[in-house]
């Protein structure tokens, strides 16, 4: 009961800052895109209520696993309001959460589908589509106080999965980390950062990388199934070796 209650702070914590972002305006490039899409729309998606602001992030404080990606697309969560959700990135990401044990189902289709993390929290450097899916520096430095505040309420972290290089980079910027020199990225690399908690570095899902070959459901499975084994070595090994019950 007293590490609930504990948490409980952290959890309204997050709550509030989730609905700062939501309306947030500090990049008027961002601003003018977002909303022109909202309005615009495209054909296969005309009937859809865009939702046409900042995504907030997805989960509760209690989570032992962060996931960091880049930003919404503009017809995925800038269109539904809910990270990674409504576009083909998304649908990666959730079968191998689900896989894993991290999500209650493979599929993310709207707010109102019944999808829940389970010990997982999904934010991005940038919680506004971007035009060609592509923040400016600028704007990534404008969000990232959002981040730093979210690392610094999620008190169980054991691991962040950064999908693509520049999420890991701002995991980098975000954790002091172990080595010496700077860790390079790499699809699979791992980082030891301070706390305790260990970097995962991955292919970001995106259909240049999954249509290309260069990002296997195989290869994006075994980023979530490690990331398990470090939060639950116990369980992970009962199952290893047969022992299911």
């Amino acid at each position: 009961m007293a590490t609930k209650e504990k948490q409980k702070p952290f959890a309204d914590s997050i709550a509030i800052l989730q609905q700062e972002i939501t309306e947030c305006r500090r990049c008027p490039r961002l601003v003018e895109w977002r909303e022109q899409i909202a309005r615009d729309k495209v054909k296969r998606f005309q009937a859809d209520d865009y939702w046409g602001r900042p995504v907030p992030s997805l989960g509760n404080a209690a989570a032992r696993l962060l996931i960091i990606g880049l930003a919404p697309a503009a017809h995925g969560g800038n269109r539904t309001g809910r990270i990674f959700t409504g576009d083909r990135s998304g649908d990666w990401l959730y079968r191998a959460l689900h896989r894993a044990g991290f999500a209650n189902q493979p599929t993310s289709v709207n707010r109102d589908d019944g999808l829940q993390l389970m010990d997982c929290y999904i934010t991005a450097m940038a919680h506004c589509a971007p035009p060609d899916n592509k923040p400016l520096p600028a704007e990534i430095d404008n969000c990232r106080p959002y981040l730093l505040q979210e690392i610094d309420y999620l008190k169980n972290l054991r691991v962040v999965v950064a999908l693509g290089q520049l999420a890991f980079q701002a995991a980098l910027q975000s954790f002091p980390y172990e080595t010496a020199k700077k860790p390079k990225f790499a699809h699979g690399a791992e980082v030891d950062l301070s706390g305790g908690i260990r970097l995962i570095a991955s292919y970001h899902p995106s259909q240049r990388n999954t249509f290309t070959g260069m990002l296997t459901e195989a290869m994006f499975d075994a980023i979530f199934t490690r990331a398990r084994e470090i939060i639950t070595p116990i369980d992970c090994q009962k199952m290893n070796s047969g022992d299911r019950r």
